[in-house]
């Protein structure tokens, strides 16, 4: 009887771990779409700005037909991905590079870069990055701390008796704010892509900023010493005066 006891206890403390388990992969799994709607949101907002910030762009330097065009053909690529968080990020690779590109071509525009519907639509963009930043890095963290349980024991158990997958991180591609100058993108011929060139291009608040390292201080002056140097030797006193 009591070994019948036993079996029931370790049964009922076995199903609420099974319970306890189950349930906490669904909470995790809930809120990490629940942030991936936060990222969707943001990518959202920044693409309903772009149109305007190329036709004020274009209101200036209507020549810089190939940016312009850039910019517009990458965003209507990212904007109609809607695959997993991987495709996404691919999507998003062009066209931050083609972003990239337009605002250092800014650069050589000092009347475009003082116009005040300009500058309200980089404030604006600039916000809709930082909350998209924001927004990816709290998915991330879910993610990794979801992929976590799906791989370790004993809840991988869990996770493979429910069907519990790991879930997917949203990357741009680390090497488009990196220091090798300003992506040239290119969506024609067989192989549309980006590339990166060997000019010097910079783009505001794409990289770090040089900081000259202070001169070194001055070695300190030796202190005088009131005591005689070592091996000088005292001189002797004066001979006594000479009786007259």
């Amino acid at each position: 009887m009591e070994f019948v006891i036993v079996i029931l206890v370790l049964a009922a403390v076995v199903a609420v771990g099974v319970i306890v388990s189950y349930n906490r992969f669904v909470a995790q799994r809930n809120l990490i779409r629940d942030a991936w709607a936060n990222i969707d949101t943001e990518l959202r907002r920044r693409y309903d700005l772009i149109p305007n910030l190329v036709e004020t762009v274009r209101g200036y330097a209507s020549h810089e037909r190939e940016v312009l065009e850039n910019v517009t053909k990458a965003r209507a690529m990212a904007a109609a991905s809607t695959g997993s968080p991987a495709e996404q990020a691919a999507a998003e690779g062009p066209f931050v590079a083609a972003l990239r590109q337009l605002f250092a071509v800014v650069e050589a525009y000092p009347d475009l870069k003082a116009n005040q519907n300009f500058l309200a639509l980089q404030s604006e963009l600039t916000n809709t990055e930082d909350r998209l930043q924001t927004a990816r890095r709290f998915y991330n963290a879910n993610v990794r701390d979801y992929n976590r349980r799906v791989q370790s024991f004993p809840s991988n158990i869990i996770a493979n008796m429910f069907k519990f997958e790991e879930e997917q991180f949203f990357e741009v591609d680390e090497s488009l704010r990196g220091d090798e100058g300003v992506p040239q993108v290119d969506f024609t011929g067989a192989n549309p892509g980006v590339s990166f060139g060997g000019s010097a291009s910079s783009v505001p608040g794409a990289g770090g900023t040089d900081t000259a390292a202070p001169p070194a201080a001055p070695p300190p002056s030796p202190t005088p010493s009131s005591e005689p140097a070592s091996g000088d030797e005292t001189p002797p006193p004066p001979p006594p005066p000479t009786p007259s």
